[in-house]
């Protein structure tokens, strides 16, 4: 049990570099970065939980799903936290990926903000189930 709590905070750390490096971001009005970075927070949070459940999964959608299933869908954690997932997914695909998608400061920042809320979630669930 051991091992999981040190990966899971292993994994809850890369989740709060990623959430940093979304707030530079856009402080350096580099939004399509902070947009990635937000959502990588937000998956690394959620592996961070996965690490508890001794489960992981090669894809970003097994990872999303089994999260789905196992956290919101039994209501562990807020559904408007699956929606933020959602966003954040969506959004960070279309910058990534679409050549001429365009993201603005606000839209940006809302993202931030909800990789905020999403981590200070998961912050809570962790230290019950780790002890802190």
């Amino acid at each position: 049990m051991e091992n999981t709590k040190t990966l899971a905070e292993y994994r809850f750390e890369k989740a709060a570099q990623c959430l940093a490096a979304s707030k530079y971001a856009i402080n350096q009005e580099d939004y399509h970065t902070a947009a990635n970075r937000s959502y990588y927070a937000v998956f690394h949070a959620i592996r961070s939980i996965l690490a508890l459940c001794q489960v992981d999964f090669k894809s970003h959608g097994d990872v999303i799903g089994y999260f789905r299933k196992e956290f919101i869908k039994t209501e562990v954690f807020p559904k408007e936290m699956s929606k933020i997932i959602g966003k954040l997914f969506d959004v960070r695909n279309k910058s990534d990926y679409d050549d001429f998608y365009v993201i603005i400061k606000e839209d940006v920042k809302n993202q931030h903000d909800s990789a905020e809320y999403f981590l200070g979630e998961i912050r809570k669930f962790l230290d019950t189930q780790t002890g802190e």
